[in-house]
């Protein structure tokens, strides 16, 4: 169990070091302020689609496709149990309709894309991450469809929640399995590939770097004093992930179905309760808070959970 848990710290501490990185950036004024509308561009309109394009297009075949079509089942029901419990919460952490959403978004999702992403393929290996994006497809999906529009305050518009997946990532998936279930692979350049490679292999420490920079333009000591983040933080790192581990165990998962399911919903609080609150003139200082304390505690928390897992599984 300790040996799980050292080789799963060390991804661990060069993504939280990545983080910090972003946030003495921002601290010391060493990027321009609009840093983080250019890294969050660029990792969602060029890193994120590489890595999701590069992984589908090598791993994603019929058989392939016939042989995991259960991890898309499995996720789907836990992303709806998961919007139930938010729902049934939410009214315990605020009273405001709008910070409500809020903590809805954030008991539903972690950080599955940036975070998740970056960790499976660094402690699971390459093969897993592909596995990782078909677990995570209906999460995707809910986020887009649902999550978005209830994070843009009321009366700001934002569009038909339909419209929200006409979005990078969803391009990407298309793209990638079609080149995958078309067997394009082989007919593919080499500097096409390795491009996608380079730009694959930078997404996780921009992503975290991001993450940093935007955690830096508040106060941490006041990030530090919303006491109902901790809570909601050790919902989301440790009961959640537990509790849809557990389920899945009881319906008869396979191991790698429990691992996917550990990974997926024991990141922490996400970006999401940040950006799009503040690019409508929201609330953002309690989903900083939110991204603040659960990437940090994440650190040691996530080594923790698959070791505990690794230790009942084997």
């Amino acid at each position: 169990m300790f040996k799980v848990f050292t080789a799963t710290l060390s991804p661990m501490l060069v993504m939280f070091t990545c983080m910090v990185a972003g946030f003495v950036l921002n601290k010391k004024k060493l990027l321009p302020a609009n840093a983080t509308a250019v890294l969050s561009k660029l990792e969602n309109f060029i890193l994120v689609p590489a890595l999701i394009i590069r992984t589908f297009m090598k791993y994603c075949t019929v058989a392939s496709l016939r042989e995991q079509y259960r991890l898309v089942l499995y996720s789907a029901g836990a992303v709806a149990i998961a919007i139930g419990i938010a729902y049934a919460l939410s009214g315990l952490f605020e009273r405001d309709a709008y910070r409500k959403n809020i903590y809805r978004y954030a008991l539903t999702f972690g950080n599955f894309g940036f975070m998740g992403n970056a960790i499976v393929p660094a402690i699971l290996g390459e093969a897993m991450l592909y596995d990782h994006l078909l677990f995570t497809l209906p999460m995707n999906l809910a986020a887009y469809v649902w999550g978005v529009s209830i994070l843009i305050p009321p009366g700001k518009g934002g569009g038909s929640p339909l419209k929200n997946l006409l979005n990078p990532t969803v391009f990407a998936i298309a793209i990638g399995m079609a080149l995958g279930l078309l067997g394009l692979e082989p007919a593919m350049p080499a500097f096409f590939t390795s491009t996608l490679d380079s730009l694959s292999g930078c997404m996780g420490p921009i992503a975290m770097v991001l993450t940093g920079f935007v955690i830096g333009d508040y106060d941490f000591g006041t990030l530090l004093k919303n006491k109902k983040v901790y809570a909601a933080a050790a919902l989301r790192l440790l009961v959640f992930p537990a509790l849809y581990v557990a389920l899945f165990m009881l319906l008869g998962a396979d191991e790698k179905t429990l691992t996917l399911c550990l990974f997926a919903f024991a990141t922490p609080l996400g970006l999401n309760t940040v950006v799009f609150p503040a690019a409508y003139g929201g609330d953002t200082s309690t989903g900083a808070s939110m991204a603040m304390v659960s990437h940090t505690l994440c650190v040691l928390t996530i080594p923790l959970m698959y070791a505990l897992l690794s230790a009942v599984l084997h």
